[in-house]
């Protein structure tokens, strides 16, 4: 018999109904009420679709989002959250290739949307009478697009089974991250598989509460944390840069739990200043969209290391392996049996110990929380054996903590040798009058290519272009030093990942 998909919000309706689930504003709504509303949208989406339609969300971090994405994967049907943001052409790409038969979005949204459109799904008499199928582990729950580094954006299909693995891979965690009592920060978009399942998934599989913030303003932010007494801040490095900057930070941010980085590499300014206004550290992540999205976390290993992307997730296997295919070191832990697991990880750290240290490779990956391949044929994802390259370069620095270096496809070729821009971006981060900085290639006659890097000044007064170029010749070889460009913002997606191209 196969295994029946999770249904986070009925089961923390069944622990904690009278808990509150999401704030939004002044509106405060139950998970009793919140899992009501979800019955009624997952009848009414059944009763105008077949089981496996695909049915696009095209709304920012509102009830109406929580209420419909719930409904959809109660349903049996399959979500597609997409950027409210996106320009009509954007939006007509994702609902064709996905072959959306419904799209839930604001009435006034994109005047492109060709399909029949709810300007919400209703919560009363209207919810219709659709019958709601079995919903099995395996189904798949999830269309995330994504960014499109090479070519248009693809669907990341992600089942039922591999959100709900994401989860307990991070309960394994000792102390958690995130608990039952938490207040929840939810800033980040939910079309991001970030904000979606790191966010709102794990409001629900806990049953806490979510304090829903549609766009992210550092002072407005700042006053939900203080007012609804947030303990759990699911960030990215903007977010962090914008706050510690923001007037009355630290008293606002002193009372958090728990503070997560992730989506795009935190710069160690960054973290140092906000150690410095709260006396908290703050977790980093790494993972993407088509692994649901979590693979590494400093709260796994050195919770106060700002320059590392922590080891894996209990229950994810990692390596690294250089161009040829051989493989330079490995960590992590099968999904098996819990007794069984620690043993692993404990023969595991005997070995990540004795080959700390390592040259850089890509980052190799198999667990339960990986995606099924891109839509529609499954194409691209991970083998046979179950592992599957994410496209990331890495290494192993000397406590066995993984040290992300950069994508493949940004290394920057110079006379030959690799340089990653990420290397050059954190140490321009590391100084102390550096709010931001974007390292890109650019052809020279000479070298072929050279870094060249984009920088957001900070302090009174900031640092001249002749004061970075010193900085950097005293960190790194001469064959990475960076011509300088001193900018006032460094173009951003939604998530705070630098659209490097536009540089």
């Amino acid at each position: 018999m196969e295994e029946p998909a999770r249904d986070p919000v009925a089961e923390a309706a069944g622990r904690h109904p009278d808990r509150p689930a999401l704030i939004a504003g002044d509106a405060v709504l139950t998970w009793a009420e919140l899992d009501s509303r979800v019955s009624a949208a997952a009848h009414w989406t059944a009763a105008r679709t077949a089981p496996g339609d695909r049915v696009a969300l095209v709304l920012g971090n509102t009830v109406d989002f929580a209420v419909a994405y719930f409904g959809v994967l109660r349903a049996g049907r399959v979500a597609v959250p997409l950027n409210p943001g996106y320009t009509a052409r954007e939006i007509d790409h994702a609902v064709m290739d996905s072959g959306a038969v419904l799209i839930v979005g604001e009435p006034a949204g994109p005047p492109r949307l060709r399909l029949v459109t709810a300007p919400r799904v209703p919560d009363g008499q209207e919810a219709g009478d659709g019958i709601l199928p079995a919903v099995k582990a395996a189904d798949l729950a999830v269309l995330l697009y994504t960014s499109g580094t090479s070519g248009r954006p693809k669907g990341a299909m992600l089942t039922h089974a591999a959100l709900a693995a994401n989860h307990d891979q991070l309960d394994r965690i000792e102390p958690p991250v995130v608990g039952s009592g938490d207040v929840v920060l939810l800033a980040v978009p939910f079309f991001h598989a970030y904000g979606l399942n790191t966010g709102l998934g794990t409001v629900a599989h806990h049953a806490a509460t979510g304090v829903l913030a549609e766009r992210f303003d550092p002072a407005e932010t700042l006053a939900l944390i203080t007012r609804h007494d947030v303990t759990v801040a699911v960030g990215v490095p903007g977010m962090y840069q914008a706050w510690i900057a923001a007037p009355g930070a630290a008293e606002s941010l002193r009372g958090l739990r728990t503070a997560v980085c992730g989506a795009a590499p935190l710069g160690a300014g960054t973290a140092a200043r906000f150690h410095a206004a709260t006396g908290k550290s703050i977790l980093i992540g790494y993972g993407l969209t088509e692994t649901a999205p979590v693979l590494t976390t400093t709260a796994v290993s050195h919770r106060d290391k700002s320059d590392s992307i922590g080891r894996p997730l209990p229950g994810i296997e990692l390596l690294l392996r250089d161009p040829t295919g051989a493989e330079l070191w490995r960590d992590g832990t099968p999904s098996v049996d819990d007794d069984l697991a620690e043993l692993d990880r404990a023969e595991l750290d005997l070995d990540v110990a004795a080959s700390a240290g390592t040259d850089p490779g890509e980052i190799v990956v198999r667990g339960p929380n990986l995606f099924s391949g891109y839509w529609p044929d499954g194409s691209g994802g991970p083998g046979p054996d179950g592992w599957w390259p994410t496209g990331d370069v890495a290494y192993a620095d000397g406590d066995g903590d993984l040290v992300l270096v950069d994508r493949i496809g940004e290394l920057i070729l110079v006379n030959g040798f690799n340089v990653y821009p990420a290397e050059i971006e954190r140490v321009l981060d590391g100084h102390p009058r550096v709010a931001a900085a974007a390292v890109v290639a650019v052809p020279d006659a000479e070298s072929g290519q050279r870094p060249h890097a984009y920088v957001v000044a900070a302090g009174d007064p900031p640092p001249s272009v002749a004061e970075l170029q010193v900085w950097c010749a005293a960190r790194l070889a001469r064959f990475k030093l960076p011509g300088i460009e001193l900018v006032t913002e460094l173009p951003r997606s939604p998530i705070g990942k630098v659209r490097k191209k536009e540089l």
